[in-house]
């Protein structure tokens, strides 16, 4: 009896020590409960920008869920610049992506480009939804078309790096411009009066140009 106490309390004192010792880290809950919040919109220089989010030169967002966590999808112009998307990949859960590498492949017909993570982390979890259902991140690209969460350590600095409040209008607006005199060669219709754009453009357009639009709006 008294090696069986004397084991119990040998085992007990491991598991405390343990639990102790080796926290576990909060992973993000289920799905229904990351369900992202509606973003407040403001309307700048004939733009809808979501408030407190930030934004990658290579057209994705990220978004500060609390802690360490940023919930990352792509912006508005990459949305009206894709159109249709056919499939989207997303890297593998538990991988670090550094800022500005791949953290997603979009194909769209007969394209495949990558999207550049805006934050570097830890892949915590992946939209579903998005996955099963690609046309939900051109639909509603900063809500429920989000495409995945990373556990970010250096968020605070990584969004240094990003643009932010009063500097996304002008660069959306600077991006249009820029998409407008790239296109109007091709094909004047696609470009608009303003500040929206027609979607599906890259379909629309010749190869050659296609993979030039790639390669400066999404940095591929």
């Amino acid at each position: 009896m008294s090696i069986l106490f004397v084991l119990l309390t040998f085992l007990i004192v491991i598991a405390v020590n343990y639990v102790y010792f080796n926290p576990q880290e909060a992973l993000p809950e289920t799905k229904a409960a990351v369900r992202p919040k509606v973003p407040v919109m403001a309307n700048e220089a004939g733009f809808s920008i979501p408030q407190g989010y930030s934004f990658h030169p290579g057209h994705t967002w990220v978004m500060r869920e609390g802690g360490d966590n940023a919930r990352i999808g792509l912006d508005k112009f990459a949305a009206d610049l894709v159109g249709k998307i056919d499939r989207i990949e997303v890297a593998d859960l538990s991988r670090w992506i550094r800022q500005g590498q791949p953290l997603v492949t979009v194909h769209s017909g007969e394209t495949s480009f990558d999207l550049l993570s805006p934050v570097e982390g830890v892949i915590m979890a992946v939209n579903d939804d998005v996955v099963r259902n690609p046309s939900l991140a051109t639909a509603d690209p900063y809500k429920d078309g989000w495409i995945a969460i990373l556990r970010s350590p250096d968020l605070k600095t990584n969004t240094r790096n990003l643009l932010q409040g009063p500097m996304v209008a002008p660069w959306m607006h600077y991006s249009v411009s820029r998409l407008k005199e790239a296109c109007a060669s091709m094909n004047p219709a696609l470009a608009q009066d303003g500040g929206s754009l027609l979607s599906d453009v890259l379909p629309r357009i010749e190869s050659k140009l296609r993979m030039k639009l790639i390669k400066e709006f999404f940095l591929n």
